[in-house]
């Protein structure tokens, strides 16, 4: 028997479907209510409203458990790259040798962007925001294949490689373009993130020292970020795709959505953070001070998670990297030593122990791209990388799923009743 839930509305009994899902969360399918009763739900946030169901990723915040297709985070992490999981996302399973070759041959075939786009970076001033060109080059890509826009050519596995791997090379090259220094081009021996880094800090004739830690650090970042369930920008993935608008159109949205400083700026507040306690002369005792006391509006970023209420899963495993770049770098930054301090407070300290402020993926993501060299205006730039996977992925099943509609909100007006025109020159 199929399990369905009771409610009144308007002394009216009504019943409802409910979907159970693999994990045994329970989803109320409000999808006839309006037909039914003539009323609708009203969610601001959508927080309490489940807009798919969805194969992709399982996250239980209470537990700190974060699941893609199945595999705990941990495993993978320590186990996998970024490439591979990248194609478990996608597609479902972990590749065979063959398929992870297959894959790995079609992101090196189209790594390279079409030259005619280089112009398209030279139209853009110098004070760019790197997001900004990322979402408009990832549009213009499209418009080198016509194809894919006009849906005569269905290859999703060739044109998710080729999002995969000109994601990184627009970003490297936004980032060149920003910073006045020539296009380096991506190399086929190295492997993607590597490739990556080549591309962020070579110089013509005389290529970057690749160091093995901190290619590992920057795939696990890329590894971590690779899906996060129904958040903002995936779920914009997911609407704009559900118009049956192309792919790159669908991922071009997502980076604007991750774009926003309440969703993918989150590392990028941290180091701003660290700056100002910086500034204030404070290695970050102070700081704290105030944000118990609760005085001088300060905020603490990078600490606690709307998702995870106990601990955030991916935070545990990106600090063990963390410390390993820092000492290998043996770098000196006041910077780097205030987020120690804070760390150091916050993880032992009763106020913060019982608010569930613990630091956060974000907090040591920041730090150690701020260890790499990467710039603080590129750090949501390596998560829109880093996400790519995961909005594929759900573009994929919005296009499979037999039964999508284009999404179509319902509102509760609260305007003015109606009204009659009143001519121009009558009015006061």
């Amino acid at each position: 028997m199929n399990p369905s839930v009771k409610i009144i509305i308007n002394d009216q009994p009504l019943e409802l479907p409910a979907i159970v899902g693999s994990e045994g969360e329970v989803g109320i399918d409000i999808s006839s209510l309006r037909d039914q009763s003539g009323s609708i739900t009203l969610d601001p946030g959508y927080g309490n409203t489940g807009a798919c169901t969805s194969a992709i990723t399982f996250i239980d915040g209470e537990k700190g458990i974060l699941r893609y297709r199945g595999y705990d985070i941990a495993e993978l992490a320590q186990k996998s790259t970024f490439i591979e999981t990248a194609y478990l996302v996608i597609y479902g399973e972990l590749p065979t040798p063959n398929q992870l070759s297959e894959f790995s041959d079609l992101l090196t075939e189209n790594q390279m962007l079409h030259e005619g786009m280089r112009f398209h970076f030279e139209g853009f001033p110098p004070t760019a925001h790197p997001m900004a060109i990322l979402s408009a080059m990832i549009n213009a890509t499209s418009a080198y294949h016509p194809n894919l826009i006009n849906k005569r050519e269905q290859r999703f596995s060739y044109h998710a490689a080729r999002l995969i791997s000109q994601v990184r090379t627009i970003a490297a090259f936004s980032y060149r373009k920003a910073h006045g220094l020539p296009a380096i081009y991506p190399k086929t021996t190295l492997k993607y993130t590597a490739n990556f880094l080549h591309m962020m800090f070579s110089h013509p004739g005389e290529d970057c020292e690749l160091k093995p830690e901190l290619v590992k650090a920057l795939d696990l970042i890329f590894l971590l970020h690779a899906d996060h369930e129904q958040n903002c920008s995936t779920a914009t993935v997911r609407m704009v795709a559900s118009s049956r608008a192309n792919l790159f159109a669908s991922a071009s949205a997502g980076v604007c959505a991750l774009w926003g400083p309440l969703h993918g700026g989150a590392n990028q507040a941290v180091l701003e953070m660290l700056e100002e306690i910086h500034q204030d002369g404070d290695d970050g005792t102070k700081f704290l001070n105030e944000v118990k006391n609760k005085s001088g509006h300060r905020r603490l970023m990078g600490f606690g998670h709307r998702v995870y209420k106990n601990f955030d899963p991916r935070a545990i495993i990106i600090k063990n990297q963390c410390d390993k770049v820092l000492e290998q770098l043996h770098k000196t930054d006041p910077l780097l030593d205030i987020a120690k301090k804070l760390e150091e407070i916050a993880i032992h300290d009763d106020y913060f122990i019982s608010r569930k402020l613990y630091p956060n993926v974000d907090f040591y993501s920041g730090i150690i791209m701020r260890a790499i060299g990467i710039p603080l205006d590129m750090f949501t730039v390596m998560f829109a990388i880093g996400r790519m996977p995961g909005w594929i992925a759900n573009y994929k099943e919005v296009m499979e799923d037999s039964n999508s509609r284009i999404a179509r909100p319902r509102q509760i007006y609260t305007g003015p009743n109606i009204r009659s025109y009143t001519p121009l020159d009558a009015r006061p």
